[in-house]
């Protein structure tokens, strides 16, 4: 029985019951005016006003802000198929910056590789506002927990 659970399945999710769970569980996120612009089995799509704020020395958005953009795009990514498990939670990050990308609207879009029953492999891609090149390129690994058989609890 194969263990890769990335094709076929439904969404656990609508946009809007993403973005209210979103709202739940890392309610930052949602306040830093993130928006779900796409979400269908495929692909996620998230855009994001990239402000004064995320700005590093020369004017371009700071790889921080793009490693938030990734994470947030594929976190969603591995909700919307596995439902309600907020503790899925990052475990590898590889990003590449390509160029420099302006102040502006930002578009990051994820996709599930595979989707297993402990761990998510996601790769997104972060684009700038009326260029169709990619400004960075990311690998993200997510573990999901499983449920701990009950012989496993430590009693105290």
């Amino acid at each position: 029985m194969s263990d890769d659970l990335s094709t076929g399945a439904a969404l656990a999710f609508t946009p809007a019951e993403l973005m209210a769970y979103l709202e739940e569980v890392y309610p930052v996120a949602v306040s830093t005016g993130v928006e779900l612009a796409e979400l269908s089995t495929d692909r996620v799509v998230v855009q994001y006003l990239a402000h004064s704020r995320d700005l590093r020395p020369g004017d371009t958005v700071s790889g921080p802000t793009f490693m938030w953009l990734v994470d947030l795009a594929a976190y969603l990514a591995v909700l919307a198929r596995i439902g309600r498990v907020a503790l899925a939670v990052t475990s590898s990050l590889e990003i590449h910056f390509l160029r420099k990308a302006p102040r502006g609207q930002l578009r990051a879009e994820a996709r599930i590789l595979k989707l297993g029953r402990r761990l998510a492999v996601t790769t997104a891609e972060v684009f700038a506002e009326h260029d169709p090149r990619p400004v960075a390129h990311a690998t993200i690994t997510y573990a999901i927990p499983g449920t701990v058989p009950t012989s496993d609890v430590a009693t105290q």
